[in-house]
């Protein structure tokens, strides 16, 4: 029973690979092949028993005991992280977490999916299967001994060396490090190390998080959540693969290629498609899966032996990578690909070549199959593909070939048996050597997909696909919210950063000291060092509700204008939306609600619901932007929505609601029609210039429509929606729809 359970956790780890049979024979053919990579596996090979692993400053875990060892390396106390070997299901994505583990400049894994559908479990599992790395003593970012031209500044200057003068190095773990969701950026980067500095007089870097991530995994948990200037800032440096530090009066650069793992909920929010687009393998963990009864113990004790059996493999894998070769034919599939998905950029291609060569690796290799091809598409350009899901049929049929030009028969029977000849000399080309890429696309040339079996997958992956970008949802500035990062001050400073005030100092308190002849103070700072706190916090929405108050229809326009306001005003705890409320009615518009969160001030001033009189439909929306553009100086509003409620008619012009002498002068001249129509018309047009969206419901309850509201969301470029008898719950859901879109674009 335990052996069988065992060959299907075997089958589960690898899904889709042949395994490497582990003999003697095979060990042969890499050393007699290479003999220069003789060293590297009896390194690996013999890092448990020979060379006891260390501590690392990336938290690597001490091995020296038994009992540690009796336990597969696993921590003693804490948390125990789920095997990789024993999550059942889920192939392309364990799949795709050992192509990583091969190859960690792959480009990166993200995983998106709902609670409970093991995303962090296999992100963690994968650190137990990955062999140690060999690293050189007193390195800060994990140097490797064999990349002497990736070795971070000063490394040669401070090299230690044995007895028998060779350079000490030492064993350890590969580093698996998590990025929190309220990291800063002098931690992630690194920045001034004040204690050394103090002491030596001179400006000492401290590491980030990014040095010791080199050659381990970087895991970021909820990557939606994560700072949107520390996620551009995080794979800026990744996809350099070195991290360059000038700051605080700092020169360090260091190398940074670890392998990007990152896990969201698309519940809590979607990623921003461009930072999707830079990470290689996104995949989906939401597929029906189906788990075996057994105990958490049971399963540990079964998947021992499989999960050092994938260390071997990832060992050997990570070997045949330096001579996997991929035809120039097999990198014109990939792109044509890439083109029939609507891929955008190159990165699609570049990935996907690279994951088919790790697939050739993984089953021991040199030369790419039509198998890895597939693979790699899938896991690679299908996610990013804009695909149609019901191409038309007709488009999909080839046009009909012309029809041959007339011959002579002597010419037709000549060109006949060349044809033959030519059939025969490729039919022999084909016994001898194998296709070298598939015989069909995976994406037709109108985007929709040839297998259906991946049809799910790939709604899956259309499913998680993020907006474009959120900037306006925060703002920035020096007296409120959360302290983002430090900066030189513009003026007087109104939150002092003491954290980078006093990594500025440090170099200089020894020199100071010296200066001092009272000895009085400890720490010695000058206006020079002072820095600012920039503060970031979440940005609300503005509502503002334009309602028509004239005409037999007014009072149930405000009544709905109200019951939707109200309601907005209700949810607008979380997301610190604010409302206003304009009627225009008679000779002018007028603020009847400023921009407020409070609803008993709402209901306060909604009492009395002015109706009755003309139609100053122009001054109802200028007034509307005027109290837009107000509350964005304010710096509490990110986003502002205009929400019109009107029939499109409109008699009274913007001079007239303005003048209050025209105004009571019965004998001015009215404009026409035309003239109110343009005058609104230009006023829309400031609308979508001001960056001010605007939504139009349109009320009029006529048989015959003019349409002119429909030609107001046109102008503004707005939406645009016909409800004549819309109640309040109804306008609240297209205002709040609306407001989602808003925030999301």
């Amino acid at each position: 029973m335990a052996s069988a359970s065992l060959a299907c956790l075997h089958s589960s780890i690898f899904p889709t690979s042949k395994m490497l049979p582990i003999h003697p024979g095979k060990h042969r053919r890499i050393i007699n092949r290479t003999p220069t990579r003789l060293p590297l596996i009896r390194v690996f090979a013999t890092a448990s028993a020979a060379a006891p692993m260390v501590d690392s400053t990336n938290g690597a875990v001490s091995s020296d005991s038994k009992k540690l060892q009796e336990e597969g390396d696993r921590n003693v106390y804490g948390r125990q992280y789920f095997p990789l070997a024993a999550v059942v299901g889920q192939d392309s994505i364990k799949t795709a977490l050992l192509l990583g583990a091969i190859d960690r400049g792959i480009g990166g894994i993200a995983i998106s999916g709902k609670r409970g559908t093991a995303k962090t479990v296999m992100a963690r599992g994968l650190h137990a299967i990955l062999p140690p790395i060999e690293v050189i003593v007193g390195s800060i970012s994990n140097a490797d001994p064999s990349s002497p031209e990736e070795w971070e500044d000063g490394l040669a200057d401070k090299l230690e060396y044995d007895d028998a003068g060779n350079i000490k190095m030492q064993i350890i773990k590969s580093p698996f490090i998590q990025i929190p969701l309220g990291i800063t950026e002098d931690r992630l980067i690194g920045s001034v190390d004040v204690e050394e500095s103090v002491k030596t007089g001179t400006t000492v870097f401290q590491p980030g998080l990014l040095a010791e991530a080199h050659r381990g995994v970087l895991y970021i948990d909820e990557m939606n959540l994560l700072d949107e200037s520390i996620s551009n800032l995080l794979l800026g440096v990744l996809t350099d693969g070195v991290n360059a530090v000038e700051r605080e009066g700092i020169s360090f650069r260091h190398p940074c290629k670890p392998l990007l793992i990152a896990t969201y909920n698309p519940e809590e929010g979607s990623v921003r498609e461009h930072l999707l687009d830079r990470v290689a393998i996104n995949l989906s963990a939401d597929m029906p899966m189906n788990f075996d009864d057994q105990s958490s113990q049971d399963v540990f004790k079964m998947v021992v032996e499989e999960t050092d059996f994938a260390k071997t493999q990832i060992i050997l894998a990570r070997e045949y990578l330096k001579d996997v070769t991929i035809s120039r034919e097999q990198l014109k599939y990939l792109v044509m690909e890439s083109l029939r998905g609507g891929c955008q950029g190159h990165r699609a291609e570049l990935y996907a070549s690279r994951v088919a060569k790790c697939l050739a690796a993984l089953e021991g290799r040199e030369k790419v199959s039509v198998e890895d091809l597939k693979r790699s598409v899938e896991l690679v350009i299908l996610p990013r593909s804009i695909f149609n899901e019901n191409p038309d049929e007709q488009q999909n049929q080839p046009p009909p070939p012309p029809p041959p030009p007339p011959q002579n028969e002597d010419d037709s029977e000549e060109q006949e048996e060349e044809e033959e000849e030519d059939q025969e000399e490729d039919e022999d080309k084909e016994d001898e050597q194998e296709p070298q890429i598939p015989d069909e696309f995976i994406l037709d040339a109108d985007g929709g997909l040839v297998d259906e079996k991946l049809l799910f997958f790939a709604q899956q992956a259309q499913r998680k696909r993020g907006k474009a970008g959120r900037a306006k949802n925060v703002i920035f500035s020096e007296d409120r919210g959360r302290y983002i990062k430090p900066m030189l001050p513009k003026g007087p400073v109104k939150r002092l950063a003491v954290d980078a005030t006093l990594r500025a100092a440090a170099p200089y308190q020894k020199l100071r000291r010296e200066k001092d002849t009272l000895k009085i103070k400890k720490v010695f700072v000058e206006k020079t060092d002072m820095r600012a706190k920039r503060m970031a916090r979440k940005a609300g929405a503005l509502v503002i509700f334009v309602v028509d108050a004239s005409g037999s229809m007014a009072l149930n326009r405000m009544q709905n204008a109200k019951g939707a306001a109200l309601q907005l005003l209700a949810e607008s705890y979380t997301s610190r939306d604010q409302v206003s409320i304009i009627p225009f009615r008679g000779d002018s518009a007028e603020v009847l609600l400023p921009p407020s969160r409070s609803i008993a001030m709402a209901k306060k001033r909604l009492e009395k619901l002015p109706c009755g009189g003309g139609s100053p439909l122009a001054h109802g929306l200028s007034m509307a932007v005027r109290v837009g553009l107000n509350a964005e100086k304010s710096g509490d509003v990110g986003r502002i929505m205009i929400v019109v409620l009107t029939d499109g008619r409109a008699n009274v012009s913007i001079k007239k609601a303005t003048d209050p002498e025209l105004a009571a002068d019965p004998d001015a001249p009215k404009p026409s029609s035309q003239e109110l129509k343009d005058e609104i018309l230009d006023v829309a047009g400031k609308i979508y210039k001001a960056g001010m969206s605007l939504l139009v419901i349109d009320t009029e309850n006529k048989f015959v429509s003019t349409g002119f509201a429909k030609e107001i969301a046109r102008v503004s470029q707005g939406k645009y929606y016909y409800l004549p008898n819309a109640s309040d719950s109804v306008i609240s859901a297209a205002t709040r729809d609306a407001l989602s879109d808003l925030k999301s674009s």
